[in-house]
């Protein structure tokens, strides 16, 4: 359903000044940033867009998985904070949630873009057409926070915890060490198989997805995997 029919943007603007506060001025990064991921999401699903250019193009359904798990949490402070009530955002989740299961994935993972109408992938690159594991990674660290934050008795709240946590354990996070203890790896598709071959070492922004790949509750990483493939012996 089109975003304009489902939410209506956060029509509240900011009041310059020509000094802030230090509050003011967290307060108004806060704010505009989720603004950014709440007037400018993709209209089927309400998932992040990779640049707010595209809202020109109204047939642009390309989303950024990554950019969504950030922009899940930003939406969680939204709440918190009173800029949007807990029924919207339930609202907004459960869109996300409906492409999500639909969307094409890799042994439980997503692509780095794809589409927010059909959850078909967007490839990368000419050999970067499935799985993005580290994408993944700042999707899912967004979808557990959103979980703990409907802690709620309410059916609603209960069934966003459980679609949630059927995602989680369908990441398949040790498929993507090839069969060995070594380290992740941070591509995988049907065509190409691990032809990238890239695997993920530190230290960079990328300890969320060995975090993630040693506490998942079905396809846990071996500790080896961590300690030669992110520490890599250090």
């Amino acid at each position: 359903m089109p975003h304009s029919a489902k939410t209506k943007p956060h029509a509240k603007e900011i009041k310059r000044k020509d000094k802030l506060s230090d509050e003011d001025l967290l307060d108004l990064v806060q704010r505009q940033t989720f603004r950014y991921f709440w007037d400018s999401g993709e209209p089927v699903s309400g998932l992040a867009r990779d640049r707010v250019a595209r809202l020109t193009d109204p047939a642009d359904h390309d989303i950024a998985i990554g950019g969504s798990g950030f922009g899940l949490m930003a939406l969680i402070v939204a709440c918190e904070r009173g800029w949007v009530t807990r029924n919207e955002l339930q609202d907004r989740v459960s869109r996300a949630l409906d492409c999500l299961e639909r969307a094409t994935c890799y042994h439980g993972l997503y692509p780095h873009f794809m589409r927010g109408d059909t959850g078909a992938t967007k490839p990368f690159s000419r050999k970067d057409d499935g799985a993005d594991l580290v994408e993944t990674a700042f999707l899912f660290q967004g979808l557990l926070c959103v979980r703990a934050y409907f802690s709620g008795d309410t059916p609603e709240e209960a069934r966003i915890r459980d679609r949630i946590t059927y995602l989680w354990r369908e990441a398949e996070w040790d498929w993507y060490t090839q069969g060995t203890r070594t380290a992740l790896t941070w591509h995988w598709s049907h065509t190409n198989g691990f032809a990238l071959n890239h695997p993920v070492h530190g230290w960079n922004e990328c300890l969320i997805a060995y975090v993630l790949a040693a506490s998942s509750p079905r396809y846990s990483i071996a500790v080896e995997a961590y300690h030669e493939g992110w520490a890599q012996g250090r």
